[in-house]
């Protein structure tokens, strides 16, 4: 039984993040080459998405934990997903060609509930799965990163013969999670059950009343955020780097894939670091790399030197988000873990795309990309410092952290 919830489990990650990236990977390239919209344009759109997804990371947060191990949820975002080719061929496209700001609320609404908001809600699913099967969290979830390093591989290739292409595979991929999800079969306890009714919205604000939540916010706003906001465009500038706009499409989706391997690789190895630093530290390296990543972007120059900068993501990343389920479980209530995820980590971070995404979006037209990420770069090392002094020392060392699912 343990086995094959994993092997579903797994299964559905890697077909949802395919189809995540089949139609979000190049959505900035998509947006600038088919779409004709300028940097602030495209800043616009990402902070409404970010906006969507704001409101729906504390509402899947609460709807999760209330749910417990049930699969409703996942049901029913799976069933979302399926419409993402049509609505982006014969909707969001020809919206925002109409009118940015109607395309923008449009769009943003079916991106924030079927995608962006939806991601940490069914990697908080998973991970209450994991400690209910007892298998590794991280395990299950390198599945998601393969599935995104897959489809990205293909995705500069086929947007060049047609972008519409990539949103009919987000779709196909989005099928076979709903077939995947109808046969998985979830035991529910009665303690379970009782678990889960116990959720009470107050459980939510109470949260806030608390001084390690927030400083724990604070990094997220100051640090984690920020690599989001620094990939939204990424794609247009490294796609400067080359003689033509298709060959520099075509070699980021190679770049992007290879770094999502490496980041699927990098998710057996950091359950390990993470034990030996403990969930506060590998936090702090986290951020510490994400700065030298950013700033570094600001630094070099040509495509081999800057996707050396980028592929630092592949070890960053995977740091983050074991540490960041280890901090949580060794801080707070873990019968709140979807809320402590949705609205601690995904939520806070929501907030500075928001506030970052156009103003960043205006300096890249004004400053250029290299000024812009030297300026991203130093944001994030003032954060990650001020971090140091901030976030809670604990004894999650104490912890194996290599059972991350066991959180």
């Amino acid at each position: 039984m343990r086995k094959q919830v994993y092997f579903k489990l797994s299964a559905f990650f890697f077909f949802f993040f395919v189809s995540w990236s089949a139609c979000y990977s190049l959505f900035a390239i998509w947006l600038g080459q088919e779409i004709h919209l300028n940097g602030a344009a495209t800043g616009l759109i990402f902070g409404i998405n970010a906006g969507f997804t704001l409101v729906m990371q504390p509402l899947y947060g609460f709807i999760s934990d209330k749910l417990g191990v049930r699969k409703n949820l996942l049901i029913g975002l799976s069933g979302i997903l399926i419409f993402t080719g049509p609505f982006f061929i014969y909707v969001y496209g020809p919206l925002l060609k109409y009118n940015v700001l109607l395309g923008s609320i449009v769009g943003g609404l079916f991106l924030g509930i079927g995608y962006l908001a939806s991601c940490g809600a069914i990697e908080s699913y998973v991970e209450k799965i994991s400690r209910k099967y007892d298998f590794e969290y991280g395990r299950a979830r390198m599945w998601g990163s393969l599935g995104w390093a897959a489809a990205t591989f293909f995705a500069g290739q086929l947007f060049n013969i047609n972008p519409n292409y990539n949103f009919w595979i987000a779709s196909i991929a989005a099928i076979i999670m709903f077939v995947i999800m109808l046969s998985l079969r979830i035991e529910i306890s009665y303690v379970e059950v009782k678990k889960a009714q116990s959720v009470k919205v107050a459980d939510v604000f109470n949260l806030f009343k608390m001084k390690d939540f927030w400083f724990f916010i604070i990094f997220v706003l100051g640090v984690t955020c920020v690599y989001g906001v620094y990939d939204q465009q990424f794609p247009r500038y490294f796609a400067e780097q080359f003689n033509t706009i298709k060959e520099g499409n075509l070699m980021f989706g190679y770049l992007n894939s290879f770094q999502v391997f490496l980041e699927a690789g990098m998710m057996f190895l950091a359950p390990k670091i993470v034990n030996k630093l403990g969930a506060r530290n590998s936090l702090l390296l986290a951020g510490f790399l994400m700065a030298f990543r950013i700033t570094g972007s600001g630094i070099v120059n040509g495509p081999i030197l800057i996707s050396m900068m980028k592929l630092i993501h592949s070890i960053e990343l995977p740091i983050l988000l074991v540490s960041v389920f280890k901090y949580l479980d060794a801080n707070f209530e873990s019968r709140l873990s979807s809320i402590l995820y949705l609205v601690g980590y995904q939520f806070s971070g929501q907030i500075g795309t928001i506030i970052l995404s156009s103003l960043v979006g205006k300096l890249y037209d004004q400053m250029g990309f290299k000024t812009t990420y030297l300026y991203l770069g130093i944001f994030v090392f003032v954060f990650a410092t001020l971090a140091v002094f901030t976030l809670k020392k604990s004894n999650e060392q104490e912890i194996d952290t290599s059972q991350i699912g066991h959180a």
